[in-house]
């Protein structure tokens, strides 16, 4: 239970909830302010992968949390190109690119170290996805320049990955399915290419428009509710989704479709089990 009063608008204010874990300290404080520190872990994706995308001179850090890819870090290095002189010379410069490539690497495992370990020792990371679009990707594993112990739970083989960013982490995760257990995010994709799929084909079997879905919803015959994380009806929607046992996706605004979702369908679509133009 919190309760307090507003210091300026002498607003009273009291909130009482059940946490979705059993809370184990006892913990009773008059405070100017609510303490939740107790209560913030809960919320936080229990599974998390590391992903990484790099390259000679760029790389991307980023995390897997549930349904949200989240770009940590982007980096970038100098790396001159080949020289053509040939000779002692040409060796001498190959010899100090490596050593600048080398550097570079060092530089984002340390950056990746900085943000991995500690969900590492948190118990919260569950494996390191690494990518990128040539060889780099597998000099940066087989350097083991990474802490020991996140070396130890890379996933699966180098994925191959042709871009940087956002959109390459995106890639690294789509790629990397194989290595990985069903995700959040994996489900959201496939729920979503699922109701994009019967949306071309006019079969009958994807709605949309609250009037309808909610006919639909009466009726038995939605398989999965797609809802945008922000929809003013989601409390609504996930009580009826449980009620009824449909399957209740949310979309972040990390994936593409979010925005579409919103401006095309007002934020929420359902897939059917049968179309109900037959009833």
């Amino acid at each position: 239970m919190f309760a307090g009063e507003h210091d300026e608008t002498g607003e009273t204010i009291v909130l009482v909830f059940s946490p979705p874990e059993p809370v184990s300290v006892f913990f009773y404080r008059t405070d100017k302010y609510f303490h939740t520190e107790f209560l913030e872990s809960m919320i936080e994706e229990s599974d998390v992968y590391g992903l990484i995308v790099v390259e000679r001179d760029e790389a991307t850090i980023g995390l897997l949390k549930g349904g949200s890819i989240v770009v940590l870090d982007e980096l970038e290095g100098y790396i001159p190109g080949k020289h053509t002189k040939g000779g002692w010379s040409q060796r001498r410069f190959d010899r100090i690119i490596e050593e600048m490539v080398e550097e570079f690497y060092k530089k984002v495992a340390e950056k990746a170290n900085n943000y991995f370990v500690p969900l590492l020792e948190g118990g919260k990371l569950k494996g390191i996805l690494i990518g990128g679009p040539g060889y780099s990707k597998i000099d940066f594993i087989k350097g083991s320049f990474l802490d020991y112990r996140l070396q130890k739970i890379i996933i699966g083989g180098p994925v191959d990955v042709s871009s940087q960013g956002e959109p390459g982490l995106r890639e690294l995760v789509e790629r990397a399915r194989e290595f990985i257990k069903e995700t959040k995010y994996h489900r959201v994709r496939d729920v979503l290419e699922k109701f994009k799929y019967h949306l071309a084909k006019d079969d009958g079997l994807a709605t949309y428009g609250e009037a309808e879905i909610r006919k639909a919803l009466e009726l038995g015959a939605v398989e999965a509710l797609i809802v945008t994380e922000d929809h003013p009806n989601l409390a609504e929607f996930k009580k009826i989704a449980e009620d009824r046992g449909v399957e209740l996706v949310v979309v972040s605004e990390d994936f593409m479709e979010y925005e579409w979702l919103n401006k095309a369908f007002g934020g929420v679509v359902a897939i059917l089990r049968y179309s109900l133009s037959s009833i």
